[in-house]
């Protein structure tokens, strides 16, 4: 089984959805997305299949959020996207992905469903 989580080590619920997937037995394939965003296409597509909107999948904590004025709920999917490939930061965290599908594990323990 091929698993990925778009990791931040910086975020207590990425580290612990981490550790549930060690937990299976399973090394997942790690990838710092702040370091190493994925493409607007990827981004879109794991979106699509968590079943989330757009604004759905931003992470609306912290200064950033608020000094892009992003809290605008006029601001079409295409704005919010530009705004996450800019700043990969506002891309909420963790998005696993397996064969069984995709989910934003907020909380951690969502990953048991697609594990």
């Amino acid at each position: 089984m091929g698993i990925t989580i778009y990791h931040n080590t910086a975020c207590g619920t990425s580290r612990n959805t981490l550790e549930l997937i060690r937990a299976t037995g399973v090394e997942p394939q790690i990838v710092d997305y702040v370091k190493t965003p994925p493409t607007r296409a990827a981004l879109q597509q794991m979106i699509a299949a968590a079943g989330l909107t757009v604004r759905g999948a931003m992470r609306d904590k912290g200064d950033l959020y608020n000094e892009l004025g992003l809290s605008d709920l006029s601001l079409p999917d295409e704005a919010l996207l530009d705004a996450m490939m800019a700043h990969p930061i506002l891309i909420n965290r963790p998005f696993v992905v397996t064969d069984k599908g995709v989910r934003l594990c907020r909380p951690s323990d969502l990953v048991k469903e697609i594990l």
